[in-house]
């Protein structure tokens, strides 16, 4: 007896991923309009996952070629922009095997995807290590040198010593572990990837926690960057313990209106 539709349907939205394969090739060739939408919609998810698994291959790039080393960390940082709040850097050593799908650069992902990403990284991860380097500390030493000292302690942080360092960008001074420098690496590296997102969303909680403290400067929302809502309360109300100093030589904190 020939099944509902609806029954077929209930099948499909039941089904694993893994399992579509062989549901399309059951139904393939019922010719019911139905039945066909369900099977073109598998298709695209079975191939958007194909996709998906064939980039993440392309982010394990670096890690492939320096595949010798026992423990690759990637380093990023998030934060260096913004008027207020911390820099933060991110360390994480991925397992050689590691087969976790979606990892992107943080700032190509949505906030649903980061948190749902932080959890699984957190969960798998060899070793994860995170530096922080406060307002106070960006002024005294400027924010390039409290980068780097951010990421020092990231490493530090670490439960297992990594002996290969990929990193976005930067060479952290130092530092005596071997270090390989990767242009716009968090987009190329999976493991560069994981710590901007391990980094990013560990800063965005810190700001979602100052903007209860401080709750007229919209940090929950523009975590410390220059956004009008947050230039308008500096005016009228001045600059708070987290912001940095140095940053905001350009904005007259004393005059409304002025910039």
């Amino acid at each position: 007896m020939e099944r509902k539709i609806n029954d077929i349907k209930t099948i499909f939205q039941a089904a694993d991923i893994a399992k579509l394969p062989e549901l399309i090739k059951e139904y393939e060739a019922d010719s019911r309009n139905g039945v066909q939408a369900l099977v073109k919609g598998a298709r695209r998810k079975v191939e958007a996952l194909e996709q998906e698994m064939a980039r993440t291959e392309i982010m394990k790039k670096y890690e492939k070629e320096y595949g010798a080393y026992s423990y690759i960390c990637g380093i990023d940082e998030v934060g260096r922009g913004p008027l207020a709040g911390p820099v933060v850097a991110g360390a994480v050593i991925l397992p050689k095997d590691c087969n976790i799908l979606y990892i992107n650069d943080s700032k190509q992902l949505s906030e649903k995807k980061r948190e749902e990403l932080y959890d699984i990284i957190m969960e798998n991860a060899v070793a994860v290590g995170l530096g922080y380097a406060g307002p106070e500390r960006i002024d005294e030493i400027n924010i390039l040198q409290a980068t780097y000292e951010a990421m020092r302690q990231a490493i530090e942080e670490l439960e297992v010593r990594p002996d290969l360092l990929l990193n976005d960008a930067v060479t952290i001074p130092q530092v005596d572990i071997r270090q390989v420098p990767i242009i716009k690496g968090d987009a190329k590296s999976i493991s560069i990837a994981a710590a901007s997102i391990v980094a990013k969303v560990t800063r965005d909680r810190l700001m979602v926690q100052y903007d209860e403290v401080f709750p007229e400067y919209g940090f929950a929302s523009n975590k410390g960057y220059g956004a009008q809502m947050h230039l308008e309360a500096l005016r009228k109300y001045g600059p708070t313990p987290i912001h940095r100093k140095s940053f905001l030589k350009n904005i007259d904190t004393a005059n409304p209106g002025a910039v």
